[in-house]
């Protein structure tokens, strides 16, 4: 007999409407892997209600402005619809969504794997780059929302990055060329592409994360797959906080292009499978009124990932790597669990 697996897809999550706003940042800071200092424990609770308050009134504001609410959950059940019709008569499988801050929340996939009498579990975080902060937090959630649970499926197998797998970087490639044909007639020197990864604290690079040079290899796949002769370089954006991020910022990027005389910017969002906040705000509004003011005179994003045909089939291959390989997950699991460890 077949096994019957459950396919766990982890994602951020955002709020689904205005008033949500303030909850998902609430739950956004009271993460353990993004507030973490000395005391935290103690002091996370109310830092985190005092940041929430803080901000959501400007990003009430944003998620307004691009439809009241973000669009992450319906993108990324849509990815979880194609996974599932692909995967149907290949192997007994069922695709579970499991967000890290705002609902369908990791408890609810949790239960309803309990529920389902399953013989193992494939953990998929839609993040190509492994960092504590996005993949490592989630898996944390997931381990701890288990034990409450008391769900104990073995074995228990981790998809622990894919930013190399050949589909995935052939996906981005084709939403690359699509958008580089809104720039028809301008000489390929002449449209500079932007590759812009969400980043994250210099200090957790330096425990040993390995996302940036997740990111930068994605980069250079990507443009030796793609072939093409435009200039490119990798900035990073969303930065929040005091503390130092990896640099340089997309919007230190924007200006220094424009003083050199840029004319025409393709901004890629490297790090992201969905549209939403960050994509379709801080890219295609708030970067692209700055550009203007600077004197650019084309700038266009690619759209993220979403459900593109093979983008689904990287996530196939995935799943299937991971179905035929045997009791292997649980070294994988302990090793993404530990902050300092996150190296493969």
């Amino acid at each position: 007999m077949s096994k019957k697996i459950a396919v766990v897809l982890f994602q951020l999550g955002g709020p689904d409407s205005l008033e949500a706003v303030e909850p998902f940042l609430f739950n956004l800071f009271m993460d353990p892997d993004i507030i973490d200092f000395p005391f935290a424990r103690i002091a996370r609770k109310p830092l985190a209600q005092y940041i929430s308050s803080k901000r959501k009134s400007k990003a009430a504001h944003h998620y307004a402005e691009i439809g009241g609410k973000s669009p992450i959950l319906e993108l990324t059940n849509a990815q979880a619809n194609a996974l599932q019709q692909a995967l149907d008569g290949t192997i007994d499988a069922k695709v579970f969504v499991a967000m890290r801050y705002w609902h369908p929340l990791t408890e609810v996939a949790v239960n309803q794997i309990k529920m389902g009498n399953f013989d193992e579990v494939i953990l998929l975080p839609l993040y190509p780059h492994c960092s504590i902060t996005t993949s490592g937090s989630s898996i944390n959630e997931w381990q701890r929302q288990c034990s409450r649970a008391g769900l104990d499926i073995k074995p228990q197998k981790l998809v622990h990055q894919f930013y190399n797998n050949p589909l995935y970087i052939e996906a981005i490639v084709d939403n690359i060329n699509k958008a580089l044909a809104k720039f028809s007639g301008v000489a390929p020197k002449d449209v500079q592409l932007v590759f812009s990864a969400h980043g994250v604290p210099l200090y957790i690079i330096e425990r040993g994360d390995p996302y940036q040079r997740h990111i930068e290899a994605t980069v250079r796949l990507v443009m030796e797959r793609g072939k093409w002769q435009h200039p490119h370089l990798l900035c990073y954006q969303s930065k929040v906080g005091p503390s130092k991020w990896l640099a340089p910022s997309l919007n230190d990027t924007i200006h220094s292009l424009a003083t050199k005389g840029a004319k025409n910017m393709l901004i890629i969002p490297i790090a992201f499978v969905t549209d939403h906040i960050e994509t379709l705000h801080e890219i295609n509004i708030e970067t692209r009124e700055e550009a203007a003011k600077l004197g650019v005179e084309r700038f266009e994003m690619m759209p993220a990932l979403n459900n593109h045909p093979k983008f689904i089939q990287a996530l196939v291959d995935e799943v299937l790597k991971q179905a035929s390989n045997g009791n292997t997950g649980d070294a994988h699991m302990c090793q993404c669990r530990a902050k300092l460890k996150l190296t493969h």
